[in-house]
């Protein structure tokens, strides 16, 4: 992976003056109640444009920003629902990005909708939080060994947020989930809508979540794909993400097992997985695609685990780690490189502003971490969760939207889903995200594998059952299930090896 602290979705970014033809705003703007909008550079059949809102809703004098929006008008105005909010996730991902995709949703979805994204507060076009990409690319070891490297990393987090800070300004005290939500009403408000409907994946179910405890009845469908778990506390956050990425890594190597065009089909691959770990720490290991640059244990990791989120990777991930074990021991190995000076990274401000994770002294560190290899001993306990954890050691600020159970009033039924084998949002968040909100969620399981199901599993069964519930308003029957579609045998998708951190969701 290019660092540890970085963003899943990345826009070009200008810096100090105008981003993709949105303004930045000035901290004594008003805010703004409509969006003017134009073509979008990117793409002139989808309007751009921004919103300009508070950055601190509980302190007007902090200023404002500009946040940016886009809408990509239904195709026939004559059946045309409303409009559909959508985020892909992060925290990071940018909902512009989003609506510029034209392959997200059927065709009918994007008849019947006006399907609307937005970039978060603190993300890309709106108003991104920069950071020190020397920071960024260089971080203290996640995984520290004794009291000296804990200190560091505590050192490290610290050094880093208030570096974001002072690049940024005061937003950066203020991309919580909670802001968020309001700024999601105030698009709301902005598009004379009386009611929205919401699409989300991943860390956008919390925004959506959130949203629907504060404007419940504002809300006409939202579909809540990959469900985070705003209630769990540090241990259950650790042990459940442990667990689900080695469910997941387990139902790769049977899927290799029965699947005869898989590269490592016949073979021992929880053996071979051991031996190229092996060969990691000895120092032997190079990128496959960057003849002599070092992998540690944790970058071939970092890949895999990545790779489990899209099921149509499985099979180049078989060749990738076939890559890893073929190669021939190399004596002149080097570490990748720093490229600017700045880099847009809001997910250790936006991590540490919504969740409490106190780990105060090393010893407490090393029984988490002690957990994590016990549920996860194949990925060595994984690190979508241990990542978001470690990110707030040292960091002491208090914290402005904190866990709590979900509580959701006046909304009409929601449609949460996830997959059993989900290795980044694990299949127990949504179900306990429903259990607190079961008078108003319906869950839908889908009984294969990856992140994000909609999108990304392949299932016409999910697909039909979350867009009839768009259309229509009604909800699939309690606890419904749409059966497994087995991944492909061929490499359909080259693993995105360095592209992504794994923090992001």
């Amino acid at each position: 992976m290019a660092h540890t602290f970085g963003v899943l979705f990345t826009s070009a970014l200008m810096l100090g003056g105008v981003l993709a033809g949105f303004p930045t705003a000035t901290a004594s703007a008003a805010p703004a109640t409509t969006v003017q909008w134009s073509a979008c550079p990117e793409d002139a059949t989808v309007e751009c444009g921004s919103l300009r809102l508070p950055v601190d809703y509980g302190n007007p004098a902090e200023g404002t920003f500009d946040l940016a929006v886009a809408r990509r008008k239904a195709t026939d105005p004559v059946k045309r629902i409303g409009v559909l909010l959508i985020n892909p996730g992060g925290p990071g991902g940018s909902g512009v990005d989003y609506a510029l995709r034209t392959n997200l949703f059927s065709p009918d979805i994007y008849a019947r909708f006006d399907v609307v994204g937005w970039d978060p507060r603190g993300v890309s076009r709106s108003r991104p939080v920069m950071c020190s990409t020397e920071l960024l690319d260089h971080p203290a070891s996640i995984f520290p060994v004794n009291q000296a490297e804990f200190d560091a990393l505590g050192a490290y987090n610290r050094t880093l947020l208030d570096d974001c800070r002072r690049r940024t300004g005061p937003l950066a005290e203020h991309v919580d989930t909670a802001s968020t939500a309001q700024d999601m009403d105030r698009i709301r408000r902005a598009l004379g809508e009386q009611q929205i409907n919401y699409f989300a994946a991943s860390y956008g179910t919390l925004m959506g979540q959130q949203y629907a405890e504060r404007y419940g009845d504002r809300i006409r469908t939202m579909v809540l794909d990959s469900n985070m778990d705003h209630s769990l506390g540090i241990w259950d956050y650790a042990g459940t993400e442990s667990a689900a990425v080695e469910a997941t890594f387990t139902e790769w190597v049977r899927w290799c097992g029965r699947t005869p065009s898989c590269a490592l089909h016949g073979r021992d691959v929880i053996q071979l997985w051991h031996d190229v770990l092996a060969k990691a720490d000895r120092g032997e290991v190079t990128d496959p695609d960057h003849p002599g640059v070092r992998l540690r244990a944790q970058d071939m990791i970092n890949t895999v685990s990545y790779s489990l989120y899209r099921p149509v990777e499985y099979a180049s991930l078989a060749t990738y780690v076939r890559r890893l074990e073929e190669q021939p021991k190399s004596d002149s190995l080097r570490p990748g490189t720093s490229a600017g000076p700045e880099e847009n990274s809001v997910y250790q401000a936006a991590v540490c502003s919504d969740w409490n994770f106190p780990i105060r002294t090393f010893a407490e560190y090393q029984a988490l971490e002690a957990r994590e290899r016990a549920l996860a001993p194949l990925m060595r306990g994984g690190t979508v969760g241990h990542t978001d954890i470690t990110a707030c050691v040292g960091v002491h600020d208090p914290v402005n939207n904190p866990q709590h159970p979900l509580k959701i009033r006046k909304a009409p039924q929601i449609l949460m889903l996830d997959a059993l084998y989900d290795p980044s949002t694990p299949y127990a968040w949504t179900v306990n995200a429903h259990q607190q909100s079961k008078d108003t969620t319906t869950l839908l399981t889908y009984d294969g594998w990856g992140h994000s199901s909609y999108d990304r599993s392949g299932s016409p069964c999910v697909r039909a059952a979350v867009d009839n519930y768009l259309t229509t308003g009604k909800a699939p029957a309690p606890d419904s299930h749409c059966a497994a579609v087995d991944p492909p045998g061929a490499a359909a998708v080259q693993p995105k090896r360095g592209a992504a951190p794994l923090h992001a969701r």
